[in-house]
């Protein structure tokens, strides 16, 4: 049999905010590579527009209205996705929000806590209840499995008026690397994916902005805006097999504008 990584028949994955975005753009990939897709979406709207267009691939696709700030609701959407699934080979904890401020010293504690509670709190919700189904397979000897925390280049470079965003995704890193390191022993591994600037919902203020187009985007060697579907590639490899071995690093989709 030839050499087949990136096939993921018979893989389950699932995307929290996957109804849109970077999330549909990931999942849409794993889906044409076969695996069946879970979306976790807050829009029941977009979650039904999302299954249809993954189900259109030919695998099994099902959604969950499920807010990932709230504890409870992970832990029963957590427990009834691997039941209706059958289990859970990645989780892309991709849900996220962003409050612009007009200042530091303006921001207020409410955006603050609104954006923590579904960057941070959010994150390590999905994948601590990701990670148990995980290592409860592992033990009844199905090792495997792969968490993936959505961060952003904010976490690595500064980042003004967004001093609450920037924190939560420089804490997604950390988390990730920890439970690198904690889970490998179950051949769980845990990566992070850096987005740069990418066009979708949250970066619409910035798409009609003039200056910002000269004075920021000129900067991306790539000379575009960063699509959805540039995340399909890195979904299907941190989904596969192929990438057994990789843990604890870092994914950074930005068409080279870090390091320019």
């Amino acid at each position: 049999m030839s050499y087949q990584p990136f096939d993921l028949s018979g893989k389950v994955a699932l995307v929290t905010g996957g109804n849109r975005g970077i999330g549909l753009g990931m999942a849409s990939a794993m889906a044409q590579a076969g695996a069946d897709i879970a979306i976790w979406g807050t829009n029941a709207a977009n979650n039904e527009k999302a299954v249809a267009e993954l189900s259109a691939h030919g695998v099994k696709a099902q959604s969950w209205n499920v807010n990932v700030a709230d504890e409870d609701a992970v832990n029963a959407a957590m427990a009834d996705t691997i039941a209706q699934m059958g289990r859970i080979d990645s989780v892309f904890a991709n849900a996220g929000i962003g409050k612009l401020s007009p200042g530091f010293t303006d921001m207020s504690t409410q955006d603050y806590r609104d954006v923590l509670a579904v960057n941070q709190d959010g994150v390590f919700f999905t994948l601590r209840a990701a990670a148990a189904h995980m290592v409860e397979r592992a033990k009844n000897g199905d090792p495997g499995g792969s968490l993936v925390g959505v961060a952003s280049l904010a976490a690595t470079e500064g980042a003004a008026r967004n001093q609450h965003y920037a924190a939560t995704k420089g804490a997604v890193i950390s988390m990730m690397k920890s439970i690198a390191v904690e889970f490998a022993r179950y051949g769980v591994r845990a990566n992070s994916i850096l987005p740069g600037w990418i066009d979708t919902d949250m970066t619409a203020g910035a798409q009609s902005n003039e200056r910002f187009q000269q004075m920021v985007m000129s900067r991306v060697p790539a000379r575009r805006w960063g699509q959805p579907e540039d995340f399909g590639g890195v979904a299907v490899y941190l989904t596969s097999n192929a990438s057994a071995y990789h843990s604890g690093d870092l994914f950074v989709i930005d068409g080279a504008y870090s390091i320019f």
